[in-house]
């Protein structure tokens, strides 16, 4: 039988916010949506994913991903299982014909470099570095036929404007996934932009979403053309004919797509991707105006409009061990405010998606301020 660890301090229950899930995914899902599955859990739960009942849902999503990104005429919403790290391998057999161009300035962004460098069939890469909390402008390049981008770089909280390198001519491909539902973009700017469920769509991981311009398509056809050989399950062509069909080439996570849907229909519903980049503007600027008042913190990210609106990273004085903050912070029922492991500062990594109420937010600010004290006493 577990026994509840009492914490060394204890933050006052007015203190705290309505709900401490500040994690940068997995991340909070909203309670109401959870009471919405288990509602309906006996005629979802468990049902055939090719059968109407599914299918419907699927539809729901792509339907309104379209009119949450306000997707011209032709584009099109793909979904297949494996997240974002998946779709980097999907893209390498699918949508480059040649040579990528990256911009890699974290963690995720540099995954997909890498990917697109251990790939056989394809040219070696360019690859465009900046130091971490920085992000790097792509450069239009003759022989490159896919530009890779990160909308927001889930590692350090830096998020970068979408926009079509001038004079490209090749794809755009952007990597939205903890992006994708929290901040603005033009989609005319982008060619595909890919996310997963688990950050600002308030779902669990597993599944990966691409909404794809008409080039996007072409392309994907184009290359299952060529004969190229390609795995079944990175296959984009197959994911493009199953997706037309409102479902996955294999089984996906019913409950996923049910809380995706869920979270689409609660986004459009109160204003679209314009009211739930305000919420996250209302978040951002509460923790950052924060931490810019308090002596003994300030934000990671120098360049304010470097600053992710979805991602805040927060570094602390060294005289305040972030590790011992985040800690007490979870045995207060506060948790996922860890520094990202690999950055290896000492400071607080914070989500603040839609599904997260800005006043908890300002709740955070007032726990991490009473248990910084108190360590340091």
């Amino acid at each position: 039988m577990s026994t509840q660890v009492r914490p060394q301090i204890e933050v006052p229950a007015q203190l705290k916010p309505a709900d401490g899930r500040f994690g940068c995914g997995p991340a909070k899902v909203r309670p109401k949506a959870v009471e919405q599955l288990q509602r309906q859990a006996a005629t979802f739960l468990g049902t055939s994913h090719r059968q109407s009942r599914v299918r419907a849902v699927v539809g729901g999503v792509r339907s309104g991903l379209s009119r949450l990104f306000q997707l011209p005429d032709g584009y099109e919403v793909l979904l297949g299982n494996g997240g974002s790290t998946c779709f980097w391998d999907c893209a390498t057999f699918s949508l480059i014909e040649r040579k990528s161009q990256h911009l890699s300035f974290g963690e995720f962004s540099a995954k997909f470099a890498a990917a697109a460098e251990a790939a056989p069939h394809l040219t070696e890469p360019e690859v465009i570095v900046s130091p971490p909390g920085t992000h790097p402008d792509a450069i239009a390049r003759a022989d490159v036929d896919v530009y890779a981008l990160t909308h927001n770089e889930t590692s350090t909280g830096v998020a970068m404007p979408i926009q079509r390198p001038a004079g490209a001519e090749g794809l755009v491909v952007v990597d939205g996934t903890s992006a994708a539902g929290g901040l603005r973009v033009d989609p005319g700017q982008f060619d595909v932009y890919y996310f997963s469920p688990q950050k600002c769509f308030a779902s669990d991981g597993g599944l990966w979403l691409a909404a794809c311009s008409p080039a996007a398509v072409e392309r994907i056809e184009e290359i299952r053309r060529s004969g190229r050989w390609t795995p079944a399950f990175l296959d984009l062509g197959l994911a493009l004919d199953n997706s037309r069909l409102e479902q996955t080439y294999n089984t996906p996570a019913l409950a996923t797509l049910f809380l995706l849907a869920e979270q689409v229909s609660w986004l459009n519903e109160n204003g679209g991707l314009e009211w739930a980049a305000g919420r996250c503007d209302e978040s951002a600027r509460v923790l950052y105006g924060w931490a810019e008042r308090t002596e003994w913190t300030q934000p990671y990210v120098k360049r304010q409009e470097d600053r992710s609106h979805v991602v805040a990273t927060i570094d602390l004085d060294p005289g305040i061990d972030a590790v011992r903050v985040s800690q007490m912070l979870r045995l207060n029922g506060i948790v996922d405010t860890e520094a990202y492991r690999k950055l290896g500062r000492n400071q607080l990594r914070i989500a603040l998606f839609p599904a997260i109420e800005p006043a908890d937010v300002e709740a955070l600010t007032a726990c991490i301020k009473y248990v910084a004290e108190r360590l340091q006493a």
